[in-house]
């Protein structure tokens, strides 16, 4: 068995009935779309499951949805009609050098084993000025903290693989330029953005 099929068989029991389920979506899923902007833009979602965080962002631009999980890249060719490839972000992405606008990973990085590999295949696949836009889970809130205080790991999803710091997530976006991070998600972000809030969104651009 290839190291797809079996992450293919992984995800989609760690997926079963919660296909439709996105990680702060009412939060994340406008200011994603925000930063993908468009119409008109080539974009790749990476991670983009069955399109359920894609739908806000598909329209008007040209989406090709990459997934491990093929089960739910079914539900995205249904639900949105966008084109998909089964294809593993960390191994290779197949497709021609600066083939796209933009680039989404939403709720990707923290599941990989080498987030770097991917960055870097992003990183080719992005035209010149294009824009990389994704979010991680904010691992060191003040609820991850107390976990790790109770000496109980910070992260319940045992996929998870990454713990990212706002430092550690610009060092993986170092070879990028104009990043930003922005804290989103949670009742009382507004208050302390780094302490309280569950997901960092960021942005940053190839360079010309």
């Amino acid at each position: 068995m290839s190291r797809l099929e079996r992450l293919d068989r992984r995800y989609g029991a760690h997926h079963g009935q919660r296909q439709e389920f996105v990680f702060g979506a009412d939060d994340r899923a406008g200011l994603i779309a925000s930063l993908v902007g468009g119409p008109g833009l080539r974009v790749l979602d990476l991670g983009c499951r069955t399109g359920a965080l894609t739908q806000h962002y598909a329209k008007g631009n040209s989406v090709v949805g990459v997934d491990v999980d093929r089960g739910a890249l079914e539900h995205a060719v249904e639900r949105l009609g966008i084109e998909t490839v089964w294809a593993d972000a960390e191994e290779e992405l197949p497709f021609p050098d600066a083939s796209f606008d933009v680039v989404v990973a939403g709720e990707l990085l923290e599941h990989l084993a080498e987030p770097a590999a991917a960055v870097a295949h992003v990183l080719r696949v992005l035209e010149p000025g294009g824009r990389f836009v994704g979010s991680v889970p904010n691992a060191f809130r003040l609820k991850s903290r107390l976990r790790y205080l109770a000496g109980r790991h910070p992260e319940t999803d045992a996929t998870h693989l990454q713990l990212f710091t706002p430092a550690a997530l610009r060092a993986l976006l170092a070879d990028f330029e104009d990043v930003e991070l922005r804290f989103a998600v949670g009742r009382y972000v507004r208050w302390n953005p780094r302490l309280m809030a569950r997901v960092q969104v960021f942005t940053a651009r190839k360079p010309r």
